[in-house]
């Protein structure tokens, strides 16, 4: 790697441990948030639900914006925006203030998609440009791992110390911090793509994302058999026709339908969607089964907070491993069945739960299978992507896996949701308890859609040049 890239990710490693600090952070006071806005426990899945809608509506927007108007110029807005609503949060008032603030920081799901195309493009000359690529991918996830670690040790430790305004203002400062980063070391030497952004084409995605994620809250809430979370559904999905049916007609479309089609490009967008419904939509499930005491319903971990922790920290040290081994496995194995086994790992840490939950080792084994796999797939689908994409799409290209993952996130969360239905939350443990096959449901699905991913990874080209040169 040149000392040019080097430097590059040195000051972008700075924005992904940014980004791992707000992933990590707040999980360990989510109790205290909801003590703090004077919220049940349960209300706090609203905040997840509200940063996920954003998500998928922002990322496609920016990274088209980024492709039209300059990567770092993006970066530097979905930054601002993501520093914003973090000191929101950190002065929020009320409730309401809190989510609009939590909202806006879904704007960081973009950051790595623009960081990989700014590699890409920064490496334009470079015979092995791929591998490069894929392997500042890999230390940037290093780089999200160490901050999702930093965020959940230090608001443990400063949680006892700082009242609640100044504990939650450290990843406001983080995200802060990051900004200063990408403006004094980051520079960003591609040509802008041809076009403007495709507003028609927007709104329509846009309403169709509101529609079918707006079904999916419907369905937490009433279940699968509501007739109103499926009308949403199918309308959105209506939408969405109408939304392939523009694109292929317009000069500039917010997303390249047809390139999507391409036999390097729609297995690795399937797969982000199938994979996220197992690295976004699992982990309350994991932590509501791991504090269920197995002597009062008779399954469960009966662990502590600081097992938890614990488990977490393992998951995602596998996951650092992972990302840093995917380059050397996809020199080795070559980049298709690199990321065939990836999914493979996935599936089979999952599947483990099933006839192994009865102890925290057993979690321990499974989470840690499944981390080097997600690890893996997490530097390597946007990479993936953007290697195949047409000259002025990489940002698109990466930052779609990142939405088509948040989506699968979000119908996970539904369906995980309905599973765990029970005499009270699936947030609180307290106040009831959720089937224990529920639990098995979950990670039969996780498992199930982890295969599926590796069966459409199967499918990309055959020679691996195909993924390891740039179209043009």
């Amino acid at each position: 790697m040149s000392p040019t890239i080097w430097r590059i990710v040195g000051f972008l490693a700075a924005v992904e441990i940014a980004s791992g600090i707000l992933q990590g952070y707040y999980t360990p006071i989510y109790s205290d948030i909801a003590e703090h806005l004077h919220i049940a426990d349960g209300d706090v899945n609203w905040f997840e639900a509200a940063q996920l809608i954003v998500a998928a509506l922002a990322v496609p927007v920016l990274s088209r914006l980024g492709d039209l108007h300059g990567h770092r110029r993006i970066l530097i807005t979905a930054t601002l925006i993501t520093a914003a609503g973090g000191w929101l949060v950190a002065f929020a008032p009320g409730f309401w203030t809190f989510l609009i603030g939590w909202a806006l920081q879904g704007a960081y799901t973009v950051w790595l998609p623009m960081e990989i195309a700014i590699l890409h493009e920064r490496s334009r000359d470079a015979p092995d440009r791929p591998a490069l690529v894929r392997r500042g991918a890999a230390l940037l996830v290093l780089a999200l791992e160490v901050g999702v670690i930093a965020g959940a040790l230090s608001a443990g430790a400063l949680q006892p110390i700082l009242g609640m305004t100044g504990l939650l203002a450290i990843p406001a400062a983080a995200t802060t911090i990051a900004l200063v980063a990408i403006v004094l070391g980051v520079r960003d030497e591609s040509a802008p793509a041809t076009g403007r952004l495709d507003l028609p084409g927007t709104g329509l995605l846009s309403l169709s994302l509101l529609l079918v994620l707006g079904g999916l809250v419907v369905v937490r809430l009433q279940g699968l058999a509501s007739p109103l979370a499926w009308a949403l559904v199918i309308l959105g999905c209506a939408v969405l026709y109408a939304f392939v049916r523009v694109e292929q007609s317009s000069a500039s479309p917010l997303i390249d339908v047809r390139a999507l089609a391409a036999p390097g490009m729609w297995p690795v967008q399937l797969a982000a969607a199938l994979f996220g419904m197992s690295v976004l939509g699992a982990q309350i499930p994991l932590s509501t089964f791991a504090r269920t005491d197995p002597a009062e319903v008779g399954y469960g971990l009966g662990v502590d907070a600081a097992s938890i922790a614990n488990l977490i920290g393992l998951y995602v040290v596998c996951m650092a491993i992972g990302a840093l081994l995917s380059p050397f496995a996809a020199r080795r194995l070559g980049v298709r069945w690199m990321l065939v086994a990836s999914a493979v790992l996935v599936a089979i840490g999952y599947a483990t739960f099933i006839p192994l939950h009865e102890a925290l080792v057993h979690a321990m084994l499974a989470m840690g299978i499944a981390g080097l796999g997600s690890g893996a797939l997490v530097a390597s689908l946007p990479a993936a992507a953007a290697a195949v994409a047409t000259h002025g799409g990489t940002a698109e290209a990466a930052g779609l896996t990142n939405a088509t993952k948040t989506v699968g996130g979000c119908v996970a969360s539904a369906l995980f949701a309905v599973a765990l239905a029970s005499t009270g939350s699936i947030s609180d443990p307290t106040a009831g308890h959720a089937p224990m096959s529920g639990y098995v449901t979950v990670w039969g699905i996780c498992a199930g859609s982890a295969l599926l991913a590796a069966l459409a990874l199967s499918r990309l080209p055959v020679a691996d040049k195909e993924l390891d040169s740039s179209v043009t």
